[in-house]
């Protein structure tokens, strides 16, 4: 039982002895920091009980607890506000029991735990990996980290879209305009130069357009006639039909951007488990859907397209099947999903992806009941806002995204620079410094991209993303690394912080304080799984981090007199860094010990 979790059943047996009521609830809010005391319980849902002003009523629940209670050591009252002090010696019962947990704040996982399946990064492979797949991979890595701490088996999945027009533009540019390049021959990641072509194509097919229109054609008319267009879409047709030639040129390109993905990923430090390919479930969903035809799920239109009829749903009609029989993302999505839980015991689907999408995860959703498959209202639209940057949004096919390999290498580039000019790495050799700078710059950009709230559109900023001083993950990083040469010089000196601290240690207020912060991680990762939200422990670790900072400009640690406070301050110390090492590697961000 929780120190607050003994405060309310003692709150509940004090509002029954004195006014005759049982309670379920008894809610408590930590003190603002105001006000003395750690906990507070308002009183305002007992008055009717009481018939006693509030200011009254609060008295006579302090009082009984003062004397019944002994984990309360004093209160106060502010109008309707019962503040109450925690004795000190159950926050020293409180730091011994944290500290004797390697991995405080975690739930243990079993095999009887729910399976949870997370999809995430979904990218194309037409072009590299850009900014907005960065907050897409890092949001889905860090919600997986933290759904297996809240106690529960987790799949990472990809899928992958390697087929549909997308990718016939690149093939068809590469065709004509390519001269038989390949990365090896230009020097190139293989997913940048794929991209390029995708670029290649929407510029030359603007031209034609433009050409067109000159003529006198509207837009929708050059659109219709475009001979690069039709060359694009009779690719994807030969494609579907298992043309040797195309199919050999689309292996060959895949494996180029596959290994340019790969090393993205690594650098980045995201994983999956299992990686599903479009190519592989397309044809899936398109049995599904015929035989949801069959069935009179979905019906045919005169021009042989397959559509479902959601208006009962009060949603729209949705095309499932083009009139030359491809299929679209929608039949896609219903083949990966039939796949997957021909292939895992999934307890709950999570999706994520961009809030762009919503719409399409409700139809999905909906469809999947309908063609009977029990996990079709269950499933979960992990949706995220976009992610921009100062001057504006991205545009893929005019080659105007942030690049995810050239952001990484900024951000590692833009921490070696700071990090040069405060000093910050005096003393280490060359590999040791690259190594820590590695860590800082990719630590501030994943940092940066996980504190906000997943639900909102972000502005990312690289300048503002590193700074020793700020709500950035450099102040996070620099913190631990100060608690580490503190722990280290303890520890030189034959300073042990494995052996339980006595009951009887003096607290101050600060470090009683510390203590509750340090003992709040369970519950931020509790919410952070409850609400899907790797903000939540971004949020907490940096109010961790403000926290002891005050506490180490406060206090002496290693040059204090009295052996016992020393001790109770180099174990204090010692589970900050360990909550702060275990909370910063559910958003996927490792923490130096030097700095």
């Amino acid at each position: 039982m929780t120190i607050e979790q003994q405060l309310a059943a003692a709150i509940r047996a004090a509002i029954q002895r004195l006014y005759g009521v049982e309670t379920a609830e008894a809610p408590l809010q930590k003190t603002k920091k105001e006000f003395r005391g750690h906990f507070t319980f308002v009183v305002f849902p007992v008055l009717k009980a009481s018939k006693k002003s509030p200011e009254q009523t609060a008295h006579e629940i302090g009082d009984y607890l003062l004397r019944e209670e002994p984990a309360v050591a004093a209160f106060n009252v502010i109008k309707g506000f019962l503040n109450l002090t925690v004795a000190a010696r159950l926050w020293v019962e409180l730091l011994n029991e944290v500290n004797g947990l390697p991995h405080y704040g975690m739930r243990p996982v079993t095999e009887q735990s729910p399976l949870v399946m997370i999809e995430y990064s979904s990218p194309n492979t037409n072009k590299p990996l850009h900014l907005g797949h960065i907050r897409n991979n890092l949001l889905g890595y860090s919600l997986s980290e933290i759904l297996k701490a809240n106690g529960f088996r987790v799949v990472k999945t990809n899928i992958v879209n390697d087929r549909g027009i997308h990718i016939c533009k690149s093939m068809l540019a590469w065709q004509k305009w390519g001269e038989g390049v390949t990365p090896a021959s230009a020097g190139r990641k293989g997913d940048h130069l794929v991209g390029d072509f995708y670029v290649l194509f929407d510029k030359r097919y603007k031209e034609e357009l433009g050409a067109l229109e000159a003529r006198g054609l509207s837009r929708e008319e050059a659109e219709a006639q475009s001979s690069l267009m039709a060359e694009a879409r009779g690719m994807l047709r030969q494609w579907e039909a298992g043309d040797a030639g195309i199919v050999a040129l689309w292996q060959t390109m895949n494996g180029w951007v596959y290994e340019g993905f790969e090393t993205t990923y690594k650098r980045l430090g995201v994983d999956f488990d299992r990686i599903y390919y479009e190519s592989q479930t397309y044809l899936e969903g398109k049995r599904a859907v015929l035989e949801g035809l069959e069935k009179g799920i979905f019906h045919r239109r005169e021009d042989g397209s397959v559509w479902a009829d959601l208006t009962a749903d009060g949603l729209d009609e949705k095309l499932l099947l083009r009139s030359d029989g491809t299929s679209v993302y929608m039949t896609q999505d219903i083949g990966t999903a039939r796949l997957r839980f021909d292939d895992y015991p999934i307890d709950r689907m999570v999706y994520v992806v961009g809030n762009e999408q919503n719409y399409h995860f409700q139809v999905l959703s909906i469809l999947l009941d309908k063609l009977g498959f029990a996990f079709g209202r269950g499933l979960v639209h992990f949706s995220y806002g976009m992610v921009e940057l100062p001057e504006g949004k991205m545009k893929s096919r005019e080659g105007t995204v942030v690049d995810a390999d050239d952001l990484m290498e900024e951000m590692i580039g833009t921490a070696r620079e700071i990090s040069n000019e405060l000093g910050k790495l005096d003393g280490l050799s060359r590999e040791e410094a690259d190594e820590i700078i590695r860590i800082i710059g990719l630590g501030s950009l994943k940092y940066f991209m996980l504190k906000v709230d997943p639900r909102k559109n972000m502005v990312f900023n690289p300048k503002e993303s590193i700074d020793f001083n700020g709500n950035t993950g450099s102040f996070i990083q620099y913190t631990h690394a100060r608690i580490c040469s503190i722990l280290r010089k303890a520890a030189e000196q034959g300073a042990d912080v494995s052996e339980p601290l006595s009951p009887q240690t003096p607290l101050t207020a600060k470090e009683e304080t510390l203590i509750q912060a340090v003992a709040g991680y369970a519950a931020a990762v509790g919410e952070a799984g409850e609400t899907y939200s790797p903000a939540c422990i971004a949020n907490y670790v940096y109010d961790l981090v403000k926290e002891y900072n005050q506490f180490y400009h406060d206090y002496s640690i290693l040059n204090e007199a009295d052996a016992a406070v020393k001790k109770m301050r180099l174990v204090l110390s010692a589970n900050v860094a360990k909550v702060l090492r275990s909370g910063m590697s559910l958003l996927g961000i490792a923490l130096p010990e030097r700095m």
